[in-house]
């Protein structure tokens, strides 16, 4: 981004004469994105694995209702938090200047949008992929139900019972 600046120095004007290279900006911010959703997908397809071979069938089984309940907690949590930001802020929109909350402009608007900011990836994004990883656990963990209990009679590699 820093680059385009310097090589056209016209696109911070008020009306730049030169447009700025969106595919670029975009190529960085995907490869970043995907760069960095590598560790946290490889936790969630790990873990049941590691868990079933290493402690075996039991562990799983307590690692994926653990995962579920800390999930639908989390993700109604999420929710619900995110909406609320999102309805405080239209709150103050709709409350005069001449309120306490000040109306649009304020800087308790100002604050608001902030919160809003964060809350519309909370509600929109977060709380619904916890869905998809609980699923994913699960799917691995019966996918590979057959190698956990072939492991010590699924009591796993350090044979716990």
């Amino acid at each position: 981004v820093q680059r385009q600046f310097d090589e056209k120095p016209h696109l911070l004007d008020a009306n730049p004469t030169e447009r700025p290279d969106y595919d670029a900006c975009i190529a960085i911010s995907t490869k970043a994105s995907l760069k960095e959703m590598v560790p946290p997908g490889a936790m969630v397809m790990l873990t049941p694995l590691l868990t079933g071979i290493i402690f075996g069938v039991s562990a799983v089984s307590g690692l994926l209702v653990g995962s579920l309940v800390a999930s639908v907690q989390l993700a109604i949590s999420m929710s619900n938090s995110g909406g609320a930001w999102d309805n405080a802020k239209k709150y103050i929109e709709k409350a005069s200047p001449d309120s306490e909350l000040k109306g649009k402009g304020s800087d308790i608007h100002k604050a608001a949008v902030v919160g809003d900011t964060v809350g519309d990836p909370f509600k929109d994004t977060s709380g619904p992929a916890l869905n998809i990883v609980m699923k994913l656990m699960a799917v691995l963990s019966l996918v590979f139900a057959d190698t956990f209990y072939a492991i010590n009679d699924g009591t796993g590699l350090l044979a716990l019972s």
